[in-house]
């Protein structure tokens, strides 16, 4: 089965392996899982909690079990008819260390490696120190400071036979040809054993000869019996001794890279993965990189170990357009290689992209879709009240003192995180632009400062990740985002900067590229993809990792994949949203939670309930405000951190913690306190990961200690919780609403690990914690009807269950879930508002679900998630004609229904859950 009815996303790491994972393939089988969906397999850095800083892309992990390992997993999928998706990062590479061979190659050799092209170096770049080298700012103190310390020497591995410069875990290789000037001193057989490669010419140093000159030369220096002789070598270069000081730095000035303080990564000249200098971007537009990364995804699609992929950060691309056409094409090819039994059909691509509003996927990439934060954007809109966003942004501007909008907290980071994360980025962009404006006689009076300025407002104002422009020019869409940002951009600038602004919004957005000679066009596709690699990171980093941390209006909606600007949307913008889903992408996944969420799905789903009781909320924070004011110290946590806390413990707070549960609150606070850190760190306001501001830290972390102590807090303790179970009800009504939309809505429901049961996580590393996939396993036995399990709601099994029973409908009708037409039904009565209904229609088969929203101040919400009958009065939902008359099923319940009327009482249909699925076939 190459296209999935259902995916389960599996985090695996060294604690939780591909044997492991053997373990629970009969649960998730039972639960109707058709794909588990694998983070990345590939071996990554020593230790990686994720997959995602690979050293390998060829090769199965070996701490994750290996290839045999990965074997024995896809036999246990196929006997149950199950496949397997991948996850691959086609982006980066990990770097630094010694792991990366690639890498070390490059080090190594320089322009003359034959990876030298597979990263993406600039090796000419404006700093004249730097011009045919790499910059390698993976120093923990500045550079001479390190050396004076002794911290880099220079060592031999008697293993390969390379001299080599070390930092701690970093290891720098030499260039052969200074291998004769370090070992000169280690006597008469060392120097004949290096002595080849003293007339090692410059210019050939990367040629095949060489290279097995320099090979041969490793394969005499492992000789035991010369390892006394290099050892005594290098003693000249120890760093004890000025002298030997000396030695050693101008070796290490020799080498095709610069050593530097982390610190000096603002004059990097490679490409990274965002801000984060372990990560070396590649140039995966190239055809050769393309083969030599893609050979391992390849061989085991070829093999039929995998049904499909997933591209992380496909915007970190050059073309992500051209690279996902040529994935296709190599996966069609591949196909044809795939064992007997296994299915041909095209394999399912699916891309992490995040969509701005009105952004759409372009459809020539040739993929299935997005990964999914798109569907948990909207499905979580849908769940919030429009009425409530005045009164909540009046409290978190009174609490806070902070903007009320969350743009003008978005322009203020973007500008901090050019200046302070990417400002060797934006240098370096600007400097491309430059080169435009002095082709032209016209604009060659243009100069760097005035670029800058200039650039610096369009990317603080720029409203998606990036635009796809390229060698032939812009697309539709790109022409009216450029148009957008220098709109925006223009009004922060002077008069003076608005010609120059009109020039450089064309140039960046490809006006007449095609039309330039081959010369002025290269320099002009050089500043567009610069321009391109630049927005993405800086929109990133600017809303997602600080803006994200700043603005505590209502933290639900502070979520990758969506703008906490937008809190809610109605019915029909939903209905709209799936109907385009279904015409043009019925095969993207449907997420409500990932491993790179800021909260949990259940988290937020609570949350959203303070947009229905803004009032409730108001209360409650400023009381809360005014309890704590004594307990800080100086401004710490200042108001603005303080209220983010706040309704992030409300958010989070599980269901069985009582405030007398000394154990239960500090295995709370111990959780919240990690969240705390970053979240402070990632604001980047009063603390930061670059220089922490440890007293700052400190007594944010005591205020939090004190807030989770009830001998302490005076009764604020109580009165958190007390809160939180006056709103968690209506929470689980709103969580259960979303699980039922994912799995019934047009595309492919994904199951992030553990997730169905409450998922009351924080960002990660929280929501990476260990899965008790053993206690979900017992919790499934039998086959309970969710109804009978909505009394215990807390324990989180009704969701489970409920999972269990729509994918089951899903199994027993493929086509209509996969191709079925979706169509809006009409709600009506008093309580209109509180319900969202919609049909599935197929050929023979249909199905119409009905889910409660916005029930917080509902009759019987007080107690659970479910609407007293009484209090839906005369709300009814209206059948489309085309359904046929007679009897269905309750897919969650098992209980027949007469369809007898064009319409559906509420009171009855939802008695004993706040969602219904109605099957007729």
């Amino acid at each position: 089965m190459s296209v999935p009815r259902a995916t389960a996303r599996l985090q695996f790491y060294r604690g939780f392996t591909l044997d492991d994972a053997v373990a629970i393939v009969p649960y998730l089988h039972r639960l109707g899982i058709s794909h588990v969906y694998a983070s990345p397999l590939f071996t990554a850095r020593p230790g990686s909690t994720h997959g995602y800083d690979v050293i390998d892309p060829n090769v199965v992990n070996p701490e994750l079990g290996g290839e045999a390992a990965l074997r024995r997993l896809v036999a246990a999928l196929r006997a149950r008819g199950m496949g397997l998706v991948l996850d691959i990062v086609p982006n980066h590479m990990a770097v630094g260390g010694s792991g990366n061979v690639w890498w070390q190659d490059l080090l190594e050799w320089g322009r003359a490696s034959p990876y030298a092209d597979f990263f993406d170096i600039d090796w000419n770049p404006a700093a004249v120190f730097l011009r045919g080298k790499l910059l390698a700012p993976f120093l923990g103190k500045p550079y001479g400071i390190c050396l004076e310390a002794g911290e880099i020497t220079l060592r031999f591995d008697p293993a390969d036979g390379r001299v080599f410069a070390a930092y701690y875990d970093h290891r720098f290789p030499l260039a052969p040809r200074d291998y004769p000037k370090v070992l000169a001193g280690g006597g008469g057989a060392l120097a004949a054993a290096v002595a080849p490669l003293a007339a090692l010419p410059a210019g050939a140093r990367g040629a095949p000869a060489a290279r097995e000159r320099a090979a041969a030369t490793r394969r005499r220096l492992t000789d035991p019996e010369l390892a006394p002789a290099v050892a005594a070598a290098l003693t000249a270069f120890a760093p004890c001794r000025p002298e030997g000081r000396a030695r050693l730095h101008a070796v290490l000035e020799r080498q095709a890279y610069r050593l530097a303080w982390w610190r000096a990564a603002d004059e990097i000249n490679w490409r990274r993965f965002f801000d984060i200098t372990g990560l070396a971007g590649l140039r995966a537009e190239r055809a050769a990189v393309f083969a030599a990364t893609h050979e391992g995804v390849l061989r085991l699609y070829a093999e039929g170990l995998i049904d499909g992929v997933r591209i992380d950060h496909v915007d970190g691309l050059a073309d992500p357009g051209g690279y996902c056409r040529r994935l296709r094409r190599h996966l069609a090819a591949a196909a044809a290689r795939r064992p007997p039994g296994s299915d041909h059909a095209p394999a399912p691509i699916w891309v992490e992209k995040i969509l701005a509003a009105g952004e759409r996927l372009p459809p020539g990439w040739d993929t299935d879709g997005t990964t999914g934060y798109d569907f948990m954007d909207r499905v979580s809109a849908v769940l919030h009240d429009p009425a409530g966003v005045a009164a909540l942004t009046a409290t978190w501007v009174e609490a806070s003192g902070r903007p009320p909008g969350f743009i003008e907290e978005v322009a203020a980071a973007r500008r901090q995180i050019l200046r302070d994360n990417l400002a060797a980025e934006a240098e370096a962009l600007a400097v491309a632009v430059r080169a435009i404006a002095l082709q032209d006689p016209a604009t060659r009076d243009y100069g760097l400062a005035a670029i800058r300025r200039v650039l610096d407002a369009l990317l603080a104002h720029f409203p998606v990740y990036r635009i796809y422009a390229g060698p032939r020019g812009p697309v539709a869409a790109d022409i009216g985002v450029m148009r957008h940002a220098c709109a925006l951009a223009r009004a922060s600038l002077g008069a003076a900067d608005h010609a120059l602004l009109g020039l450089i919004g064309g140039w960046l957005g490809g006006d007449g590229l095609r039309a330039l000679p081959a010369s002025v066009r290269a320099v002009r596709l050089r500043a567009m993809l610069r321009f391109q690699h630049l927005t993405a990171p800086a929109v990133a980093k600017s809303v997602e990792d600080t803006a994200f941390y700043r603005y505590g209006r209502l933290l639900s909606r502070n979520e990758v994949g969506s703008d906490p600007e937008t809190v809610a949307c109605g019915p029909e913008a939903f209905h709209a949203d799936m109907r385009a889903r279904r015409a043009r992408w019925p095969r993207a996944l449907l997420a409500t939670a990932t491993h790179d969420q800021k909260r949990g799905e259940d988290t937020r789903a609570r949350l959203a309930v303070l947009s229905e009781r803004p009032d409730l909320w108001a209360d409650a924070l400023g009381r809360w405000m005014r309890h704590t004011a004594g307990w800080r110290h100086g401004d710490a946590p200042d108001p603005a951190d303080a209220a983010i806390l706040f309704q992030a413990i409300l958010g989070a707070w599980p269901l069985d913690l009582s405030a007398a549960d000394p154990a239960g609150l500090a295995r709370f606070g111990a959780r919240m306190a990690a969240w705390q850190q970053k979240a402070l760190r990632e604001a980047k306001r009063r603390s930061g990961w670059g220089l922490p501001d440890g007293g700052y830290e400190s007594a944010c972390q005591g205020f939090l200690a004190r807030l989770l102590d009830p001998t302490r807090s005076d009764g604020l303790t109580e009165e958190i919780a007390g809160l939180v179970a006056r709103i968690a009800p209506a929470g689980a009504l709103n969580g259960l609403a979303q699980t039922a939309l994912r799995l019934t809505v047009p595309g492919i429901p994904d199951l992030y690990q553990g997730t169905e049961v409450w998922d009351f996580s924080l960002v990660d590393p929280d929501n990476r914690r260990p899965v008790d996939f053993g206690a979900l396993a017992s919790a499934l036995t039998g086959d309970p009807a969710p109804d009978a399990l909505l009394p215990q709601w807390r324990d989180g099994r009704v969701k489970q269950a409920m999972i269990r029973r729509l994918l089951g409908m899903r199994a027993r009708l493929p086509s209509l879930f996969a191709a079925g037409a979706y169509r809006p039904l009409l709600v009506v009565g008093a309580r209109a508002q509180h319900a969202l209904a919609f049909a599935r229609i197929g050929r023979e088969s249909a199905a119409v679900v009905v889910v409660s929203r916005l029930a917080a101040l509902l009759p019987g919400v007080e107690r659970m998630p479910l609407v007293a009958p009484e209090a839906w009065g005369d709300t009814e939902v209206v059948l489309p004609r085309r359904l046929p008359a007679g009897e269905a099923t309750c897919a969650l319940t098992g209980a027949p229904v007469r369809l007898a009327q064009p319409r559906l009482r509420l009171g009855a249909l939802l008695a004993g859950l706040p969602v219904a699925t109605l099957v007729l076939r």
